[in-house]
């Protein structure tokens, strides 16, 4: 029996639109319908289009990533929809960052904004050292969780190494 061209995948009770297709002998994947899942978010379109943004300002080339096929949507209708076969799914996995990562973000930037402010930092010196001091409260905080839990917070499937194009900054 032939695989239906059209499937909707089922994954933690939320729908992810796939096509297979025949000549390339691969499924392809709604991009927007995986955001959703695993961002928990009820517009996968918008987190879609944030991390473009964010992947193009980065360099990355949007086109060797992502393809466009006409997918169904809930009102029945087809429209161009951005998708990704499976290795490029994984890829863009590894973009999404985890809900621990996000914590952990969030208390690096709120420690760095109240440590600024305790130290009155001003200038770009100030502001760095408090940065640093913020990212080492996060950091504590992330190794603490990992040692209590015996589980890596950062691993090979939610990291994504950084660009080498970046510039570092100077001790």
């Amino acid at each position: 029996m032939d695989e239906p061209k059209h499937k909707l995948l089922l994954f933690e009770r939320q729908p992810i639109r796939m096509e297979w297709d025949e000549a390339a002998e691969k499924w392809w994947f709604s991009i927007a319908d995986v955001c959703a899942v695993l961002t928990d978010s009820a517009d996968g379109r918008k987190y879609w289009s944030v991390l473009k943004t964010r992947l193009k300002k980065e360099g990355c080339e949007l086109t060797t990533i992502c393809s466009q096929l006409k997918m169904q949507a809930a009102d029945g209708k087809f429209y161009k929809t951005d998708v990704a076969d499976t290795e490029q799914i994984l890829r863009l996995i590894q973009s999404i960052p985890s809900k621990a990562e996000l914590i952990f973000t969030a208390l690096a930037e709120l420690s760095t904004r109240q440590i600024a402010e305790s130290e009155r930092a001003t200038g770009y010196t100030e502001n760095a050292v408090a940065s640093k001091k913020g990212g080492k409260v996060a950091k504590n905080a992330r190794k603490d969780l990992e040692s209590k839990t015996g589980k890596s917070v950062v691993t090979g499937e939610n990291f994504l190494p950084p660009h080498s194009g970046k510039k570092k900054l100077k001790k």
